[in-house]
């Protein structure tokens, strides 16, 4: 029997740039086929093509034996297709979205209530079928996209980064919702940047620069890595210097802060574990150095060549920041909607040179706490402090000393990259030779000279990315607000992207991060756990962790400290009711 999908040959040009070259592979009905890569690898590419939506320059793509271009209405009878972007109407309800796709795609009168009752049961959407759709929460919306795919059982369902933006419990869900398809023999191909999830697959198509380097199941790219990979324990003084040392090891080819320790991964061509712990100790001294077990992560990070560790150029042009009392302050602060309390006494304070989180599912009160704390939107009680300047009295004075980067893309879409550093360096008051010198300085650390001439909405995510952490730093804030920057970004750009934060904390910034990213939330200090709008853990990661031991679980993640700690507020709360 023929697979689902066969992908034959494919190249697909836009202009002069291959976005694909002569792909080949296939997806099998009852698997979960991964599409992992880069940004800008070419995963949405194919997945349109697969679609239908982009005909290839050469080769075919055939679905359930159909081909995508020659019998486009039978392909689409076969597949269900939930897009990157949220493709779903805003101010529509869940059921007027049902009802919409119902039509869309001929679900006779009949079947509907049945149909609706099935996918509202699977989604756990019933509750919520009369709230607009831009009014749910990041998983809600994903779980209705969902839904609305599988309006006619498909055959084939295309998820072109189902998870981006979705906490760590509405991403099990999803999970759970996909692993029952796959069990009724459908053909699952879901594209990631988070390689947790590719662990997941059954299968893995890597893809980088529109070439595909790899095809099989994830272990079997994970398994090159073993004995590559060690974890620096006990660390004596500061685990982001010691990082950066351990970056310019000869031989290391990737690292990352997991809580109070250092995992590195080293290169193939080291001359054996003696002269490799050595140059370790110099890089950390004191640590105990302990082999652990390889993650696909590790063989992705491998596969493309290494990251691109060590200082960062951006904080090595940041001068020193002054060290004292606390830069960000957030006492008892607190926000109602009408009846709804979105934010309850959130107290906390972040000292110069520290990565605070807030963690939280979608809906908890990160962003709510997040915006009031950069002046974006007045408490109802309590108060926000930001480089010692009240957020009520004295705002301007506040937003002078601080630099934003928001959740979703918030530069000016309509200008071009360099017209975007012009404005944000004369928002920040930078002029003259001065704001000449910091544009220029950001376009060399984040290679933009390519794209100066680009409008912003048209870059890759990743340049999306740089760019707006561009604007977000050149007047050199005490205090920098991400609310998750690197969502959708992939592991080589959030390795760089994290790079530079460490150097700006080395240099006594104080950070506010929010993120979905559990190995992302490794990274910080601190983090405040926001669960219907109130603190319910307070800790360094480990910390946090260690509240989630237990005999079946000894070791656990900080994904399982998360949805255990949840969980057990849950449980609290109906035992107190």
């Amino acid at each position: 029997m023929t697979s689902p999908i066969e992908i034959l040959n494919v190249t697909k040009r836009f202009g002069g740039h291959a976005a694909l070259s002569d792909i080949s592979a296939t997806a099998d009905g009852g698997l979960v086929t991964g599409l992992v890569g880069p940004d800008g690898a070419g995963k949405t590419t194919l997945i349109r093509l697969m679609t239908g939506l982009l005909a290839p320059n050469e080769g075919a793509i055939r679905l359930m034996g159909f081909d995508t271009q020659t019998n486009g209405p039978d392909v689409q009878n076969e597949i269900g297709y939930m897009p990157q972007r949220f493709g779903l109407y805003e101010d529509l309800t869940v059921q007027e979205n049902l009802n919409l796709y119902a039509d869309l795609r001929g679900l006779p009168q009949p079947e509907r209530a049945a149909t609706f009752d099935r996918l509202l049961e699977f989604t756990a959407l019933r509750p919520f079928t009369t709230r607009f759709a831009g009014k749910l929460s990041g998983g809600m919306k994903q779980k209705l996209g969902l839904a609305c795919a599988l309006i006619r059982t498909p055959r084939v369902l295309l998820l072109d980064e189902p998870s981006v933006g979705v906490d760590p419990i509405s991403r099990r869900e999803l999970w759970r919702m996909v692993q029952d398809l796959k069990d009724e023999g459908i053909a699952v191909i879901w594209s990631t940047a988070y390689l947790d999830e590719a662990e997941r697959c059954d299968r893995v198509l890597l893809l980088n620069e529109g070439k595909l380097i790899f095809n099989g199941a994830p272990g079997d790219l994970t398994s090159r890595m073993k004995d590559r990979v060690f974890q620096l324990r006990g660390i004596k003084g500061d685990r982001r210097a010691a990082l950066t040392a351990c970056l310019e090891t000869e031989g290391v080819i990737d690292g990352v802060i997991q809580g109070d320790t250092v995992r590195v991964v080293v290169g193939v061509d080291k001359n054996g574990p003696k002269d490799l712990h050595s140059e370790l100790r110099k890089a950390a001294p004191g640590a105990d150095i302990v082999a652990v077990e390889p993650r696909f992560e590790d063989a992705f990070i491998d596969t493309l060549g290494g990251s691109h560790g060590g200082r960062s150029a951006l904080a090595a042009g940041v001068a020193e920041k002054k060290r004292g009392g606390p830069v960000i302050e957030a006492r008892g602060l607190t926000k109602t909607f009408g009846d709804f309390t979105a934010a309850k006494d959130i107290t906390f304070a972040i000292p110069p040179g520290e990565i605070f989180g807030l963690l939280g599912p979608n809906g908890a009160g990160k962003s709510t706490t997040f915006k009031m704390l950069c002046g974006l939107l007045k408490p109802t009680r309590g108060e926000g402090r930001v480089a010692g300047f009240d957020l009520r009295r004295a705002a301007a004075d506040a937003r002078n000393r601080l630099g934003y980067m928001a959740q979703k893309f918030s530069l000016y879409g309509d200008l071009s990259v360099r017209q975007n550093l012009d404005f944000f360096a004369s928002v920040y008051g930078l002029g003259g030779a001065i704001k000449r010198g910091k544009i220029d300085s950001m376009i060399e650390t984040f290679d933009l000279s390519a794209y100066l001439n680009t409008n912003a909405k048209l870059l890759p995510l990743g340049f999306k990315q740089r760019l707006a952490l561009a604007c977000a730093v050149m007047h050199e804030p005490d205090a920098l607000f991400l609310d998750e920057p690197t969502s959708g970004v992939d592991p080589i750009t959030r390795r760089e992207f994290w790079g530079h934060i460490n150097g700006l904390v080395a240099k006594g910034v104080a950070i506010l991060v929010t993120t979905h990213f559990m190995d992302e939330a490794e990274y910080c200090d601190r983090i405040a756990l926001i669960y219907r709008g109130e603190t319910i853990a307070l800790g360094s990661p480990d910390d946090l962790k260690a509240k989630a031991v237990s005999s079946e679980n000894p070791e656990p993640s900080l994904e399982d400290a998360f949805i255990h700690l949840v969980e057990a507020s849950e449980a609290s709360e109906e035992a107190a009711a």
